[in-house]
């Protein structure tokens, strides 16, 4: 099965700086583990794109196991596929749209 080439919209990568540094200000296991979930969620994302939950405006939502994160996502019409954000589960629902 190929694998499609996964990037983080800007914001998302901000996004995702942000929540490991502050894993990494309490436990540096912890951010490592962060890290870890993270890297399988995009491998995930990357083989089965199509496997989880659709929402608004055409995206996707990967919720992280162990993490309060979803990974919103969507597939771009070159195949490759973009995540929009890295939503903390508490955050304001749909904030990220403006991105799309």
């Amino acid at each position: 099965m190929p694998t499609r080439t996964v990037e983080l919209h800007e914001e998302a990568a901000a996004e995702y700086d942000a929540a490991f540094d502050w894993y990494l200000a309490r436990s540096p296991d912890a951010a490592l583990k962060f890290d870890a979930e993270f890297d399988r969620a995009l491998i995930d994302i990357a083989q089965a794109p199509q496997r989880w939950v659709g929402g608004p405006q055409g995206t996707r939502r990967f919720l992280l196991r162990r993490f309060p994160f979803l990974l919103i996502y969507r597939e771009m019409s070159g195949g490759e596929i973009q995540i929009v954000a890295v939503a903390h589960a508490s955050r304001k629902p749909g904030y990220w749209k403006e991105r799309i």
